[in-house]
């Protein structure tokens, strides 16, 4: 079972602020957004608990979460991290794939990271995300550091809302050609 510090509980604490704010979105009627289950098939099962103790992938996963914001499709991925800066191999390229795809038939792909260490949330719009994917591949810095993100696209806390990126994405639907 996953303790409190083990990778298996690596950005639970943003998908706990993501989900509740899908809840919340959806409550006020703003949008439809669904967390994406990651297909496992399971191997071994504790007969008392009747809990999953050792079970393996399907297939790679596509994005965290996925749904309609108002007539907008949208997905995007919530990756969280300690310090300040974000590795890129925390985005793995299926992952990119996917996002372009989904770019490509007028829809949304963004990620959310979360500065655990600076309490501090950023809209990665899917076209800032692909220059600094370019660059890690093309051998330049292969990590994305605090400094270089865009200050427009920091998020902060209101209204109840835990992670509000609807502010942002309206930001960057406006910035769309």
């Amino acid at each position: 079972m996953a303790t409190w510090n083990s990778r298996g509980l690596r950005g639970s604490t943003l998908e706990e602020f993501v989900n509740r704010t899908n809840e919340r979105y959806q409550e006020c009627n703003l949008a439809l957004i669904q967390k994406v289950p990651t297909p496992i098939t399971p191997v071994r099962i504790d007969q008392e608990t009747r809990q999953i103790t050792l079970a393996y992938f399907d297939q790679k996963s596509t994005v965290d979460y996925i749904g309609v914001v108002q007539g907008v499709p949208l997905c995007f991925d919530a990756k969280e991290c300690n310090n300040g800066t974000f590795p890129l191999h925390n985005i793995h390229q299926h992952q990119v794939d996917f996002m372009t795809d989904f770019e490509k038939q007028q829809g949304v792909s963004f990620i959310l990271i979360y500065f655990s260490n600076k309490n501090i949330a950023y809209y990665m719009r899917f076209s800032e995300l692909s220059t600094f994917w370019e660059r890690g591949l093309n051998g330049g810095r292969k990590s994305i550091r605090f400094e270089e993100l865009d200050e427009n696209y920091f998020l902060e806390v209101k209204s109840g809302f835990f992670i509000p990126y609807l502010d942002a994405l309206n930001q960057d639907l406006n910035q769309r050609p």
